[in-house]
């Protein structure tokens, strides 16, 4: 059984955290749950802590207040390399867009790749519950992502990522530039020059039930932005 720790961030997500952190300790026995909360105004870390007793393998990680999600998966992660001890890291959200019963597919892969991503484009793969606009925006910006980076990777943006803690080691976090979603995709960057070799898994992203959506303007602005750094930084 490969030993596996899973990356949740979270901001104000007590409506939907019971059950993503049930759905992943059912499908991937023997898991290891590290929540990162930015001090979540509605009672997501105490939501956890609450729960700490059913699930003895869940761990949290609080963090002072907001500051975008590549700072709390930048603490996360070097929590995970300096104090745990698990093989495999998996980042995926915490508002069941990311159906944790396509872990263990996605686990399968890890028998001949060091990165696995849970793919929304690749065949099989698909989003349920957007709205047209927001559908051709997400495909549209992987396809123009995927020329201007030249990454090998169909879903560039998509945050269902499983990785192998020695590549993942190998990554610089202090030489990060994106902060917010584009920040996905600085990583993948970084994990394909550090020699990661990719595989994707179909899966189904639907569209969060509760909670609040955190798309925003400056998330656009910088999906827009972000490729362009990525390719001229790689060729420093």
């Amino acid at each position: 059984m490969k030993k596996i720790c899973v990356v949740l961030p979270t901001y104000n997500e007590r409506e939907n955290i019971e059950t993503i952190l049930g759905k992943i300790f059912i499908n991937v026995v023997g898991a290891t749950v590290l929540v990162v909360d930015d001090n979540s105004p509605d009672g997501t870390g105490v939501a956890v802590e609450g729960l700490r007793k059913k699930y003895p393998n869940l761990f949290l990680l609080k963090r002072k207040g907001k500051e975008g999600l590549g700072k709390a998966y930048t603490e996360a992660f070097l929590h995970v390399l300096q104090k745990m001890d698990q093989e495999w890291v998996l980042m995926m959200d915490a508002d069941l867009s990311h159906n944790p019963e396509h872990i263990p597919e996605m686990l399968k892969k890890t028998m001949s790749a060091s990165v696995v991503v849970g793919s929304r484009y690749v065949d099989g793969g698909k989003t349920v519950g957007w709205e047209l606009w927001r559908r051709v925006l997400s495909r549209g910006g992987n396809i123009y992502a995927r020329i201007v980076t030249g990454l090998p990777v169909r879903d560039l943006t998509g945050g269902f990522n499983l990785m192998h803690r020695d590549v993942l080691g190998k990554i610089d976090f202090s030489d990060f530039d994106a902060s917010g979603y584009a920040f996905i995709m600085e990583l993948k960057s970084k994990l394909h020059k550090a020699g990661a070799k990719f595989a994707e898994v179909p899966i189904t992203f639907r569209n969060r039930t509760g909670g609040e959506s955190k798309i925003s303007s400056h998330i656009i602005s910088e999906g827009v932005v972000a490729p362009w750094r990525i390719r001229f930084k790689g060729k420093c």
